[in-house]
């Protein structure tokens, strides 16, 4: 095991850098457990953006959390108010300045982070390969480039120079609820009908929206789906407050009680309520890896991006992945501007892999 971490100095002060998205961020807390995992001497900081910081807070591998809101650069961006955005990046300098790191690790592979990792004034930046312009110019070091086309993997590339080698990988997202938590989904639930624990009557959490466009599956397609279950399936659907309309259209295929939770929670309380469900029905965004990270069954859907890339690699999560010849293009909005490869996925065959999950 020395010889595996040899080249990472006994007590080193290594930040991370991966400022959003949900996901991408769970995501990337693999890098930091693994990292604890076989040294833990070192001192992890990590930088990040709101929202997404919620789901670092208690992280027991990291030891130091610095929250800069990268969506007020953005802003400014839009507008074209540079002398916001020259103090945003001040502001982002002496947030990281007031601590010293002796390496650092861009794990999200913009140009903007690269830039944030530069300021961070490490002697040694390790990027990862990713398709993005220029982050290599802020990196003393670039991770090995790897064919396996999987996220997490690599992430996990930036701990190749620091003698980490991918067999030592362990996969397994980290998120850790705050002690006032403990009790909340069990007075969630009774609140509102629901009953949890009961195996003749499984939870199914269903988030029918995600931020692309065209990951989306149609409110009628999930109906077609969620109507074909027994009566005995609690069916709680989660969301945005903006995801409420297509809640309803797809309610309104069902014909039975459902429940909407969409707006009433926030992150780590849907982690509570995840963690208490038998099963969660999404496409490919972030409760998906919410779900995986606190150990909930899911059965994805699978278009535009593919679960070689994305999907959990832990054990009990199941993927549907749509047979259309136009699928994995990794694109926000359908060139085609019809969602093809979501709307064939046939709601039947959901119907039939949610039966054998809840009920197997």
């Amino acid at each position: 095991m020395q010889n595996t971490i040899s080249s990472i100095p006994s007590g080193a002060r290594i930040l991370i850098t991966r400022l959003s998205a949900i996901g991408d961020v769970l995501h990337a807390t693999s890098v930091a457990h693994n990292l604890r995992r076989l040294r833990p001497d070192c001192h992890i900081t990590w930088l990040v953006s709101p929202p997404a910081d919620i789901l670092l807070r208690g992280n027991p591998d990291i030891d130091r959390l610095l929250v800069w809101d990268r969506r007020r650069l953005d802003r400014a961006f839009a507008k074209k108010n540079f002398r916001e955005v020259w103090t945003c990046l001040k502001e982002a300098r002496a947030l990281l300045q007031t601590h010293p790191y002796d390496i650092a690790l861009d794990i999200q592979g913009l140009f903007l982070s690269g830039l944030l990792t530069r300021l961070s004034g490490a002697p040694r930046r390790i990027g990862i390969h990713e398709r993005h312009e220029g982050n290599f110019l802020f990196m003393t070091e670039m991770a090995p480039d790897i064919p396996d086309r999987h996220k997490i993997r690599r992430y996990m590339t930036a701990l190749q120079p620091l003698g980490i080698r991918p067999q030592d990988f362990q996969p397994g997202l980290v998120l850790r609820l705050p002690p006032e938590l403990d009790g909340f989904a069990a007075a969630f639930w009774n609140c509102r009908g629901i009953e949890p624990g009961n195996p003749g009557r499984p939870i199914l959490i269903v988030n029918t929206r995600t931020t692309w466009p065209d990951k989306n599956w149609a409110p009628e397609s999930f109906g077609f789906a969620l109507r074909e279950l027994p009566e005995s399936v609690q069916i709680v659907f989660s969301g945005a407050p903006g995801d409420r309309p297509f809640i309803e259209q797809t309610r309104k295929y069902i014909n039975r009680p459902t429940l909407s939770i969409a707006g009433e929670t926030s992150l780590t309380e849907l982690a509570a309520l995840l963690r208490s469900a038998n099963l969660l029905l999404t496409g490919d965004t972030g409760p998906l890896y919410i779900a995986e990270a606190v150990g909930t069954p899911t059965l994805s859907l699978w278009g535009p991006t593919h679960p070689d890339i994305y999907g959990p690699l832990t054990p009990g999560h199941h993927f549907i992945l749509s047979p259309h010849s136009c699928t994995a293009c990794c694109k926000t909005k359908c060139r085609h501007r019809n969602n093809a490869c979501m709307n064939a996925i046939r709601p039947e065959i959901v119907a039939e892999a949610l039966r054998y999950l809840l009920f197997p």
